[in-house]
C-alpha cells in the first residue's frame, strides 16, 4: 500500500503542484486548507477537507480518520508587510497552527514531516550565497514564525519524537503548465506575475524599487526557483526523510536582477509596457542567492528549470490562459 500523506495548505500555489506531484508518484493524499488563499480549482479531483489549522480538535479528527503517515506542511500566512501590521496573526496562524498539527499528527502515529520553510529565516545574509549553517537572524515577523517552527522541529527530532526536512524557499516561481497549475494571489506581492499583469494591461506598468545596488545593472538580484523543482524536492525529501532530514536550501543557485526578470517578460510575451524606476524600498538587500550544494549531496536534488525564460516562460503560459487567475 503506498503511503498515506496529508498536505496543509495543499489548495495553495507550491501546495497544490507538490500534492499533484505526489499523488502522481503514488501517494494517497488528503489536502487541508481552510481556502482563504487557497483555491479548490487547484486541488482538482484530490481529497480536500476544507478545515483550518487553527482548529486543534477538526484537525486531530481528521488525522485519527485518516491516519497519514507523512505530512507536508505548507499551510501558514506568509505576507511579510502583513507580519509587520500583525505580528500576533503570524504566531497564531503560523506556530500555534503548527503546534496543533503536531499535536494531531502525534495522536494519530505520524512521525514524519516536511516543512515548507523560508529563507526569510536568515534575514540579513552573512555571506553569498547563503549556506544552511549561516546565522538565522530574521527581520519581519513572518521570517521570525518560521524559525520558531524549525526550533521546534529541531528539539522534537532530538527527542526522537520526529524525523523531519526543513525546506527554505528562496523565490519560488512559474507554473505547472501541464497540470494547469499556476500562482493566483490576492494580493500579489511576487514579481514575475506582477509584472506579467503590466505586460497582459491588467496594471499599468512595472516597478523597479532601486537603481543604486551594487549589482550589474544597478537592481536587485534574488535567485528564483521552478515551483516544479520546489515540488519535486518535497518528493526526494519524503522518499528520503528516514535517512537524511534537518534544514536543507531550495535556491536556484544562481540570481537574476530586477532588469533581466522585467526583461524577459517582454521577450517571452513579445509585449511593451511602460516600467517605472522608484527609490529603494526598506529593508531590500541588493543580492539574495543560495548555496544548495546540501541537498544536493544528500538527496541528488538540482533545478531541472534553472533558466529565467523557462521560468517566467512557463508562468506567462498559465497567467495569459488564466488572466484572472483560477475564476476566470
Amino acid at each position: 500500500m503506498s503511503m498515506r500523506v496529508l498536505v496543509t495548505g495543499g489548495a495553495g500555489y507550491i501546495g497544490s503542484v507538490t500534492a499533484h506531484m505526489i499523488a502522481r508518484a503514488g501517494y494517497q493524499i488528503l489536502v487541508v486548507d481552510n481556502l482563504s488563499k487557497g483555491h479548490r480549482q487547484a486541488v482538482g479531483d484530490l481529497d480536500l477537507e476544507v478545515l483550518d489549522i487553527g482548529d486543534a480538535t477538526a484537525l486531530r479528527e481528521s488525522c485519527l480518520r485518516f491516519k497519514p503517515e507523512a505530512c507536508l506542511h505548507f499551510a501558514a500566512r506568509s505576507l511579510v508587510g502583513e507580519s509587520r501590521l500583525e505580528p500576533a496573526l503570524y504566531f497564531r496562524t503560523n506556530v500555534e497552527g503548527t503546534a496543533n498539527l503536531l499535536g494531531a499528527l502525534a495522536a494519530a502515529g505520524c512521525r514524519r514531516l516536511v516543512f515548507s520553510s523560508t529563507a526569510a529565516v536568515y534575514g540579513e545574509p552573512a555571506g553569498i550565497p547563503i549556506l544552511e549553517d549561516d546565522p538565522r537572524k530574521p527581520i519581519n515577523p513572518y521570517g521570525s514564525t518560521k524559525l520558531e517552527v524549525e526550533r521546534i522541529l529541531e528539539e522534537m527530532s532530538r527527542a526522537g519524537d520526529l524525523r523531519y526536512a526543513s525546506l527554505r524557499y528562496f523565490n519560488a516561481a512559474g507554473a505547472d503548465v501541464d497540470a494547469g497549475l499556476g500562482e493566483d494571489h490576492d494580493p500579489e506581492t511576487h514579481l514575475i506575475p506582477r509584472v506579467i499583469e503590466a505586460a497582459l494591461g491588467r496594471e499599468p506598468r512595472a516597478f523597479i524599487f532601486g537603481t543604486d545596488y551594487p549589482t550589474l545593472d544597478g537592481t536587485c538580484i534574488r535567485d528564483y526557483v521552478h515551483v516544479k523543482d520546489l515540488a519535486r524536492a518535497h518528493v526526494l525529501a519524503l522518499e528520503h526523510i528516514d535517512e537524511e532530514g534537518g534544514a536543507f536550501n531550495l535556491g536556484n543557485g544562481q540570481g537574476f536582477s530586477v532588469r533581466q526578470v522585467i526583461e524577459a517578460v517582454k521577450k517571452v510575451s513579445g509585449r511593451e509596457f511602460e516600467v517605472v524606476e522608484r527609490p529603494r524600498r526598506e529593508g531590500d538587500p541588493g543580492i539574495l542567492t543560495a548555496s544548495s550544494e546540501r541537498i544536493a549531496g544528500a538527496l541528488g536534488w538540482k533545478a531541472e528549470h534553472p533558466g529565467l525564460e523557462d521560468i517566467v516562460g512557463s508562468a506567462w503560459s498559465w497567467h495569459s490562459e488564466h488572466p484572472r487567475g483560477y475564476t476566470g
